[in-house]
Parts: C-alpha cells; sequence; structure tokens
C-alpha cells in the first residue's frame, strides 16, 4: 500500500526492507530472551542467529531462482538491483536457517531440539513483520475479492511489483500476518508449558504449512512452476513443502510426545527412593 516511506535524495527507503530489517531484529531479540531462559550460553545463540540469518537470506535467494521463471531463464538477473532487494522465498529461507542451525549447533555443541524451541517464537514473529511488508510493498497478493475487506493496491506497488490496481484483492499479506501474530503468542505459552524439547518448533512447523496450505488457494501473484509439478498437481510449491513440512512435522511430533510419555510413565511406575 505504501511500497516508500522517503528518500534520501534519489534512493528510495522502501517499507519491505525496514519491515524485514524489524523482522530479524525481533527475531534474534526473542530468540536470545528465550534461549537465556532455557539456559543456553547468549553469546553462542548471537552468533548461531546472525549465521542463521544469512543462510536464510541465501536460501530464499536459491528457491527463488528454481520458482521464477524470470531468473532461471535468465541467469543474469541474480546480479540485479531487483533481485538483491527482493525478499526471495520465505520457505526456502526456512530450509536455509534449518540447515544452518543444524550444523552450527553441533559445532557449538547446543542442544538442537531446545535450541530449536527457543527459535520458534522468533520465527513466528518474523513472519507477522515480514507479511506486512509483503502487504506495503504489494507482493505476494491475493486473488480478486467481493468480500468487504479486498484491498486495491497503488500505481506505484503496481510499477514495483505487478499488482493489479482495478479490481480488490484479497489480502493473503494480512491473512498470513495475523495468524502468524496468534501463533507466536500461542508458541510463547508453549515454551514455558512445553512436556518435551521440540515440541514448540515442531508445532511451529505444523502450525505454519496448515496456514500456508491454506492461504495459498486464495494467492494469485505468478511464482512459476518447480519441475511442472504445480501443474501436475494442481497445487502450488508452496503447498507441496507445506505437505512435506508439515506431515513431517506431525509424525516427529507424535514419535517424540509417546517417548516422552512413556518416560514419565517409567518415572512414575518407580520404586521410591529409600532413606
Amino acid at each position: 500500500m505504501f511500497p516508500e516511506l522517503f528518500r534520501i535524495g534519489n534512493f528510495p527507503i522502501n517499507t519491505y526492507g525496514v519491515f524485514l530489517a524489524l523482522a530479524f531484529l525481533c527475531a534474534i531479540l526473542i530468540t536470545v530472551k528465550l534461549a537465556a531462559r532455557d539456559g543456553l550460553p547468549k553469546e553462542k545463540i548471537y552468533d548461531l542467529s546472525l549465521w542463521m540469518l544469512l543462510g536464510s537470506l541465501i536460501g530464499s535467494k536459491v528457491l527463488m531462482f528454481f520458482t521464477e521463471p524470470e531468473y532461471r531463464d535468465h541467469p543474469l538477473q541474480l546480479i540485479s538491483l531487483d533481485f538483491l532487494r527482493s525478499g526471495g522465498v520465505f520457505y526456502g529461507g526456512l530450509i536455509g536457517a534449518v540447515l544452518t542451525g543444524y550444523f552450527l549447533m553441533k559445532r557449538y555443541k547446543l542442544p538442537w531440539w531446545k535450541t530449536a524451541d527457543a527459535c520458534a517464537p522468533g520465527i513466528a514473529v518474523g513472519n507477522f513483520f515480514g507479511r506486512l511488508g509483503c502487504f506495503s510493498a504489494g507482493c505476494c497478493w491475493g486473488k480478486p475479492t467481493t468480500l468487504p475487506w479486498g484491498v486495491k493496491f497503488t500505481e506505484l506497488g503496481h510499477e514495483i511489483t505487478g499488482v493489479p490496481i482495478d479490481v480488490p484483492l484479497h489480502p493473503t499479506q494480512l491473512y498470513e500476518s495475523f495468524s502468524m501474530f496468534i501463533v507466536f503468542f500461542f508458541l510463547l505459552w508453549l515454551h514455558k508449558h512445553k512436556r518435551f524439547n521440540g515440541q514448540v518448533i515442531l508445532f511451529y512447523a505444523l502450525l505454519y504449512s496448515i496456514i500456508r496450505f491454506l492461504i495459498e488457494f486464495v494467492r494469485d501473484d505468478p511464482r512459476g512452476d518447480v519441475f511442472g509439478l504445480t501443474t501436475s498437481t494442481g497445487l502450488s510449491t508452496s503447498q507441496l513443502i507445506s505437505i512435506v513440512v508439515g506431515l513431517g512435522a506431525l509424525v516427529l511430533l507424535i514419535i517424540r510426545w509417546r517417548r516422552a510419555s512413556a518416560g514419565n510413565a517409567d518415572l512414575s511406575n518407580a520404586p521410591a527412593a529409600q532413606i
């Protein structure tokens, strides 16, 4: 709706970039706070967060290259200003951050599930701010709608992202942003009451995959077709990834929940210690 906040000379300060920076900053601060509450070393968590941030940026660009024909068919666009200032594909960023985090946690000797749980609420709040940035820029738009909350974007938004401006659209960016805001508070609560390590990050993965899968039905921005999967299945690339992520998270959640329950049962059936 407001792609540019202001200009410094001829250089635009984009609203999307400001929200993205806010997303990263809040995610890191929340992660460090929760990790410290869990007894994890702050210095290592700060380092881990910064490297995961870099991994997410690279991963989002890599998946963007594979999903968008403009970049896949014209590789020189990879060094264009448009490519560098675009946000990329969130699932690519998530995969990049997870891979980076996995190897660094082993190097820093950090417990994987406990550290991942500390990261989960920060990722959710990052989703919240990131999609507000998308809404401001006019990217990731939805299909035309007659619902009263349909939105029309500005001419400047059309010039930057190509968003249609002659018809009200589903505010898919706000659907995801507000949904993840609720998920953020749920994950904060769950972090205090979790029954086993891994419960928070797995619930994040499960909830995000469901939310993203459903929102994709009313998204309408062109995002390419990786290996012809979208054409053959009728589902978007993000929906296919959501199915894999969601099912994987659900299976791991059930396995770890059963192990935690079995462990508690064993403790409750153990004989009392002799004094």
